[in-house]
């Protein structure tokens, strides 16, 4: 086991988990700002979630050139001279840029009340933004000998993580509007449904794999990390607002608003420790 690794230092830090939490919420307003156009009930949130996805792309953008450590280095990313199509890092530079200059068109269409520029660049975006939670899911994906980041339902995880959290988002910014509560009650209650599926999954295929795969197992469920992963991650922020939101409080406002916070303390947490945890065993072995 000890000649499958071949750094030994956290070669990813916890900037990476914020930026994945921050671009997570950014696809799923942007999910929620589409979601506009077809479903009525959620109208009064089209102006909110464009803006909020809008400022977290930003705070995402800032987060990802900030750990570069040298800025200038992003735009050798975009330079066609050093394109990598074979890196997601190349795909998700390009999905970046895209997404950002369709947000903005979106939201100018929005202030000119330009309703079917808006319809139209509304889907570009909501494709566009699909990609975010794809390729950072990818990023871990491709790392061959890292247990837990090494699977195909990463990108799926990132995806439903996503909805959930702006599922969330979107149940707190409703405020008293009954229809799109009852709306986003469902979104996020089948959205967190998923991740638990996928959480099952992972566990499952971690503890019942190999030396290294068992070792992370242990790592990612006890001590601190275990009280993140576990504690916060799956029971509070994904089988509590589960059952919450199953509960008739959960129908009400105030239960909704609960169930929103709930999953987006787990998705962070989930996030974090999905990045952190399998890098600390490269640093025992």
């Amino acid at each position: 086991m000890g000649d499958y690794v071949w750094f030994h230092d956290v070669s990813w830090h916890a900037t990476y988990a914020i930026y994945f939490f921050v671009i997570g919420i950014c696809a799923g307003l942007s999910f929620l700002s589409y979601g506009t156009w077809r479903t009525e009930a959620l109208r009064p949130l089209r102006e909110k979630a464009a803006w909020g996805s809008f400022a977290l792309l930003v705070v995402g953008g800032l987060l990802l050139i900030g750990d570069l450590s040298q800025p200038l280095r992003f735009f050798n990313i975009l330079n066609p001279a050093f394109l990598n199509f074979t890196s997601p890092l190349a795909w998700g530079a390009l999905n970046i840029v895209a997404f950002g200059i369709a947000s903005v068109l979106y939201l100018a269409a929005l202030r000119q009340g330009n309703e079917v520029r808006g319809k139209l660049l509304a889907t570009i975006a909501a494709l566009l933004a699909l990609g975010l939670p794809i390729y950072t899911g990818y990023d871990l994906t491709v790392h061959q000998s890292r247990p837990v980041w090494n699977t195909p339902v990463m990108p799926v995880l990132f995806v439903a993580l996503a909805v959930a959290s702006g599922s969330a988002v979107g149940a707190i910014l409703a405020g008293a509007n009954q229809a799109a509560q009852k709306l986003l009650r469902e979104y996020m209650l089948w959205s967190t449904g998923a991740v638990g599926v996928i959480l099952i999954s992972i566990l499952g295929t971690t503890n019942y794999g190999g030396a290294a795969q068992e070792l992370t197992f242990m790592l990612m469920t006890t001590g601190t990390m275990g009280l993140i992963f576990v504690g916060i991650g799956v029971v509070a922020g994904t089988a509590a607002p589960i059952a919450l939101l199953l509960a008739p409080f959960g129908r009400q406002q105030m239960g909704a608003v609960l169930a929103g916070v709930l999953v987006l303390a787990g998705g962070a947490a989930l996030r974090y420790a999905l990045l952190m945890g399998p890098q600390q065993l490269q640093t025992l072995y």
